[in-house]
């Protein structure tokens, strides 16, 4: 009997998890939204900061810069996610559940690859990949 109820009890809560899991699972036009987004967060951040010719080198901005460029950066993000009909909240708040679904990330870019060379071109260690920085 007590054998039963544990394996009862397993069962339901493995249906849980997978279910809860499947939630998770980022839908193609999404993935598509955010993969497009990031490309061209990437591009506008590479473009932004081409060959660090805001300041001299190795000179720091001031705190003022800092808020003008943190200010700059944000208005330039939400105009570029406006097209993709979202904010900037929005989208830190759901890009790592949706890039963290790498096979449909990869079987996208797969199935579109002037995407795919545009993506790959992005410098994915200061957007975010592996874990480190908080990511586009």
């Amino acid at each position: 009997m007590a054998m039963s109820f544990v394996r009862n009890i397993s069962g339901i809560t493995l249906g849980i998890v997978l279910f809860a899991g499947a939630g998770l699972a980022a839908e193609p036009a999404e993935v598509e939204t955010f993969v497009k987004a990031r490309i061209e967060i990437g591009e506008m951040m590479t473009n932004y900061f081409q060959g660090g010719e805001r300041f001299k080198e190795g000179q720091r901005p001031s705190p003022e810069q800092m808020k003008e460029m943190g200010a700059d950066i944000n208005a330039k993000l939400s105009t570029l996610l406006a097209k993709y009909d979202l904010t900037v909240e929005a989208y830190r708040k759901r890009s790592p559940e949706v890039f963290a679904d790498e096979v449909s990330v990869t079987r996208y870019l797969n199935e579109h690859q002037d995407l795919k060379a545009r993506y790959e071109a992005l410098p994915m260690d200061r957007m975010g990949r592996g874990g480190s920085g908080r990511g586009y």
